[in-house]
């Protein structure tokens, strides 16, 4: 009996830690600003100029953030301060005149940021208001397109995520060291 409730524990955990490396991966706040705004600046779906305009602006730097905040992490120094950075090919660039060659850009990273970018557009590019804004002729024409993509590219970046799991703690996310040590006080 008491095997059983390890392995149960086992389980659970292991699940609980693939679904934080997923969560941790995926645009979750990009994707709520961009929701957030977008109503306002399609005028719910009906778009001028200057509304097509806007939301594109919106879109881009969206975009931008969410394949830029891939390659950041935090590390936590000597003293107990936790600073976050941005990974070169040489390690971690705190803006500080050392970097801390504990974090390196890898080829895995990259894929990160592709897939969570990709994840993105997905969800936002077939938002009805975006559609009605850009393309309205999809609305009609491609409905089985609009359900089908966005689960079946989260199931393929789940599945990427949960065998190339990230040790990165980005913007937002404290470094498992500071966590460590806050929760054993």
């Amino acid at each position: 009996m008491g095997s059983s409730t390890s392995t149960t524990t086992t389980t659970t955990t292991t699940l609980f830690q693939l679904l934080s490396n997923i969560i941790k991966l995926l645009p979750t706040g990009t994707t709520f600003f961009f929701q957030f705004l977008n109503p306002l600046l399609t005028n719910n779906g009906k778009c001028n100029t200057t509304n097509k305009t806007f939301t594109a602006i919106l879109l881009s730097l969206s975009a931008l953030f969410c394949f830029f905040s891939t390659f950041t992490d935090s590390t936590t120094t000597s003293d107990g301060k936790l600073q976050y950075g941005l990974l070169t090919t040489n390690g971690l660039w705190t803006g500080s005149s050392s970097t801390s060659s504990k974090s390196k850009l890898k080829l895995k990273d990259f894929i990160h940021a592709f897939l969570s970018l990709m994840v993105f557009a997905v969800l936002v590019l077939l938002d009805t208001n975006t559609i009605s804004c850009f393309y309205p002729s999809l609305l009609s024409k491609e409905k089985a397109l609009l359900k089908a993509l966005p689960p079946a590219l989260g199931a393929l970046s789940s599945l990427v995520f949960m065998f190339l799991p990230s040790t990165r703690h980005g913007i937002g996310y404290s470094s498992s060291s500071s966590t460590s040590s806050s929760s054993s006080t």
